[in-house]
């Protein structure tokens, strides 16, 4: 039975097989036979119980088993690297597995090329972006450090505030020559709207402000979807009004292919947000993360959408 000390050497073992590709890679760089190495994974797998790995003479895969456990280590072994530097205090660089989560549409335009900036300032730091419709919820251990619109609500996670960001109502000038433009939030509703179900926000349920005047429209329309950029798209093209992000239709609004409407009013705030779990406040990855962050969003003076 293997002792309780020599779990975090096999999942360092094991996730450094994983991204080395192959036993003979990963036997240059132990600096070992390529048939220790796979001695030491058969042991892995006799203990576990389960095979890790499918192996062939030309490639390997993971079966699901290992998948799992690659995952779990992974999260571990940076959970053991964080621990460590703050234990000793150390300011060495930050390193270890971030798992950053962001919405679609937003993610591949604008922090995807943060990424890119923040790998060359720390490559020990390996970075895995997952880009989902909906952010993942608080309480699954899916991510380190998810990008969001609007304050989150459980207070189990800390969230330090990226940048502003307004939602707009907009249409083609095409569609406003054909429909004309409303004059108050209740003439939306005889115009076509564009929908997109994202969130837990009411679908279809418009919220504006003026003032102290709130007016609730259940808008229709005939095109909807969940990906924020079609319906751009949609609009673009003359389909309807959308509501939609500053940061991801600004560059529509300078250039005159979409033109505001009802500009007197404000509908809820989506400012952009980084959450993190409390356990990982001290992580020197996340730490440098978020701060990386923050003074990108601060140095963009105006936003840059896609």
């Amino acid at each position: 039975m293997s002792t309780p000390t020599s779990a975090p050497s096999e999942m360092a073992f094991f996730s450094q097989l994983i991204r080395a590709g192959s036993f003979s890679a990963t036997a240059r760089e132990l600096n070992v036979s390529t048939p220790a190495i796979s001695k030491r994974l058969s042991q892995m797998e006799t203990r576990l119980g389960v095979l890790l790995l499918n192996r062939s003479t030309r490639r390997m895969s993971l079966t699901a088993e290992g998948e799992l456990y690659l995952t779990h280590a992974r999260r571990i072994l940076s959970d053991i690297d964080d621990m460590e530097q703050v234990v000793s205090q150390a300011m060495s660089a930050p390193k270890g597995l971030l798992r950053v989560n962001a919405t679609l549409g937003f993610g591949r335009s604008h922090i995807a090329p943060l990424i890119s900036g923040f790998a060359r300032q720390y490559p020990e730091v390996q970075v895995q972006l997952q880009l989902t419709v909906n952010p993942p919820a608080l309480t699954e251990d899916a991510f380190d450090v998810c990008i969001r619109f609007g304050e989150p609500p459980d207070a189990r996670v800390m969230a330090r505030h990226l940048a502003a960001n307004r939602r707009l109502l907009c249409a083609a000038p095409s569609y406003l020559a054909v429909h004309g433009a409303p004059a108050l939030p209740q003439d939306l509703m005889r115009h076509s709207c564009l929908g997109i179900r994202q969130g837990d926000e009411a679908y279809g349920v418009w919220r504006l402000t003026s003032g102290k005047r709130t007016e609730t429209v259940k808008v229709r329309g005939g095109l909807s979807t969940n990906d924020g950029e079609i319906a751009v798209n949609w609009a673009l093209e003359g389909h309807g009004i959308l509501m939609r992000a500053e940061w991801d239709i600004a560059k529509y609004l300078s250039s005159g292919r979409l033109v505001q409407v009802l500009e007197h009013w404000q509908t809820p705030p989506a400012d952009i947000y980084a959450v993190y779990p409390q356990r990982l406040q001290t992580a020197a990855r996340v730490r440098a993360f978020v701060d990386f962050l923050a003074a990108a969003f601060e140095a963009a003076v105006t936003p840059t959408p896609p």
